[in-house]
C-alpha cells in the first residue's frame, strides 16, 4: 500500500470520530496505526495482543530486551494491568497526569511478557493529546504508545520526517500536522523506595524531587 492510501488528516482539536473509529479498528485487528501524541507522534497497537506487539518491535527495529510502554483510559484500566499503585504513584499521578509522566509499575500476569521484555515491569501514562485520548478512551484494552521511530533514533513532530521502515510497518496513518515537539515524557520507575528516576524528559528531576519533598514533610 502506498503510504499515501495510510494517511488521514485528522482534526487535533476536535478529532472526527469515523477516523478514531478507523484507527480502533486497526488496532483491534492487531494491526499497528501511527497518531499523534503532545510532543511526538507514536505508534499504536494492542498491548494484550502477542503480535501486535511483535511488530512494534519490528518496526521500531528494538532490541526485544528494551520493554515498551503503554497507554490506558483511566485509573480502572491501570489497576487492571499492574499489581498494585503504591501511594508515591497517586502523588505524582494527581500532579502530573495525564501526558507528560510515564510511570512505571510491576506488571500484572496478564501482559505478554514481550512487551515487558521479561523484566516484570511496565511503564505506563494517560495521555493528553485529544487524538491519543479519543482514541484509547473507544478501546478496552491497553494500547502501546511508543515513539514512532527507530530505536537509537530521534522522535518526529511531523508524518514526513519518519523513518520510511517505520511507514512502511504501519496499517494507518493519523496525521494531525506538525506537532510542537520537544522531549518525551517523563519516566519514574515507582517499584522501588525511594522511586528512581529513569529518565528526564518534560518534567524536570527538580520538579519532581520539590513534589515528593513536600509530601514527605
Amino acid at each position: 500500500m502506498k503510504t499515501s492510501d495510510k494517511i488521514i488528516r485528522i482534526d487535533s482539536s476536535s478529532p472526527q470520530p469515523e477516523f478514531i473509529q478507523n484507527a480502533a479498528g486497526v488496532i483491534l485487528n492487531g494491526g499497528v496505526v501511527i497518531f499523534p501524541t503532545t510532543c511526538l507522534y507514536g505508534l499504536a497497537a494492542d498491548a494484550l495482543n502477542p503480535i501486535a506487539v511483535k511488530k512494534v518491535f519490528k518496526a521500531k527495529q528494538r532490541s526485544e530486551n528494551n520493554p515498551l510502554l503503554v497507554l490506558v483510559k483511566n485509573r480502572k484500566a491501570l489497576e487492571s494491568i499492574v499489581t498494585g499503585i503504591p501511594p508515591v504513584a497517586d502523588t505524582l499521578m494527581e500532579a502530573f497526569w495525564p501526558g507528560r509522566l510515564t510511570l512505571v509499575f510491576n506488571a500484572g500476569k496478564n501482559l505478554p511478557q514481550a512487551l515487558t521484555a521479561g523484566t516484570g515491569k511496565i511503564g505506563i501514562r494517560i495521555p493528553a493529546h485529544k487524538v491519543a485520548v479519543a482514541l484509547v478512551s473507544v478501546l478496552e484494552n491497553p494500547v502501546i504508545g511508543t515513539s514512532a521511530n527507530l530505536s537509537h533514533q530521534g522522535g518526529c513532530s511531523h508524518i514526513s520526517g519518519i523513518d520510511p521502515e517505520v511507514i512502511q510497518c504501519s496499517d494507518l496513518i493519523l496525521d494531525a500536522g506538525l506537532l510542537k515537539g520537544g522531549v518525551g515524557s517523563t519516566v519514574i520507575d515507582v517499584t522501588t523506595t525511594p522511586p528512581v528516576i529513569l529518565r528526564e524528559g518534560v518534567i524536570s528531576e527538580k520538579e519532581i524531587h520539590l513534589l515528593l519533598k513536600s509530601v514527605r514533610m
